[in-house]
């Protein structure tokens, strides 16, 4: 069935459940699942029901829950849990892959067990980030930091336990929440009103694709609509179109949230100490989901719907820029309906 929209919309909604459903990506799953006609949230975790870091009560957790679940077993669960804090992950390797590695295994084989699909989110952090062309799915990884490390660990044992899952690699993502486009429009609101002074200094020798969570979301859930037959198990990139470096994503959030008169100062990524070493290219092609109707919008045009949504940040003055309000991107909507 097609939708007014030109989407795929099933005739029984299809139950999904969130883990993560805390953070930017499973808050705005969360949101989607409950306002469309076609889905069901089965269920929406956070670390308060199913604390993924207690490895001694993880798998007991998980049967409890699905046990008790019953007849109202989701048919799709998609897993946005992860330890994501880079840095911290370097002095807490144990936690990063119990997190992003153990829990994530666990829930692959309790779920394959119930003929459950599963959806798995990683990260560009998988590669070496000294490429010159897109990384594939296929390429080699080499993660170079600890959280790298554990989340690839995780894709090996996510699809080790169940070959049928998919696991969706993605970049530089943003939404709901403390992310990179609240920490800039912070530091501009400081030197508009003269609390700092000087350029804002932002790397830019740092290459990738800034992903909005909502567009990201929208695509994980088309695929969650299509039967698992369509995509089969394995590595899939899903990333808004286009590429930049943090200093052209910052000079664009300044641009669009109506702080043009703000400077910013190219610089090297060695101006920055960090415990762990952030990936100098990690830009993923996306052409196998493009291939099968995933088309996501330029990351631009993502940028504007988020900073005109429902989770604009708060320091935004009222004369910024309004685009249209933030509905589902156009052309993935279109693309899916195939």
């Amino acid at each position: 069935m097609i939708d007014s929209n030109g989407q795929d919309r099933l005739e029984t909604p299809r139950r999904v459940g969130v883990l993560g459903a805390g953070g930017q990506l499973g808050r705005c799953l969360v949101r989607q699942i409950e306002g469309a006609p076609d889905l069901a949230l089965a269920f929406a975790l956070t670390r308060k029901e199913i604390d993924l870091s207690r490895a001694e009560s993880l798998s007991a957790d998980i049967a409890a829950l699905l046990d008790a679940a019953e007849s109202e077993l989701p048919e799709v669960v998609i897993n946005a849990a992860a330890h994501t804090k880079v840095d911290l992950c370097e002095s807490e390797p144990a936690l990063a892959y119990q997190t992003n590695a153990l829990a994530p295994a666990e829930w692959s084989q309790q779920l394959a067990r119930r003929e459950i699909r599963f959806i798995h989110v990683s990260t560009d952090y998988v590669f070496a980030g000294d490429g010159v062309r897109p990384y594939r799915e296929g390429d080699p990884t080499d993660p170079r930091t600890v959280y790298g490390a554990s989340k690839r660990a995780g894709e090996v044992a996510v699809l080790g336990s169940d070959p049928d899952a998919l696991v969706v690699r993605t970049s530089w993502v943003f939404g709901p929440g403390r992310n990179f486009v609240v920490a800039i429009l912070e530091q501009a609101v400081k030197r508009r009103v003269g609390e700092v002074e000087g350029p804002l200094e932002v790397v830019d020798d740092q290459h990738g694709s800034p992903t909005f969570v909502d567009d990201l979301a929208f695509a994980l859930l088309a695929i969650a609509r299509q039967e698992r037959e369509e995509w089969g198990g394995g590595l899939l990139h899903l990333c808004n179109r286009g590429e930049t470096t943090w200093f052209g994503f910052a000079r664009e959030i300044l641009d669009q949230a109506g702080f043009e008169e703000i400077a910013i100062a190219p610089v090297p990524s060695s101006r920055f100490e960090t415990a762990a070493k952030r990936p100098a290219y990690s830009i993923l092609d996306c052409s196998w989901a493009e291939g099968k109707g995933i088309v996501m919008p330029p990351w631009q045009d993502a940028l504007s719907r988020y900073l005109a949504g429902p989770d604009r940040p708060e320091m935004l003055p009222p004369s910024s820029p309004a685009p249209s309000p933030a509905t589902p991107p156009t052309s993935v909507r279109q693309e899916v309906s195939r």
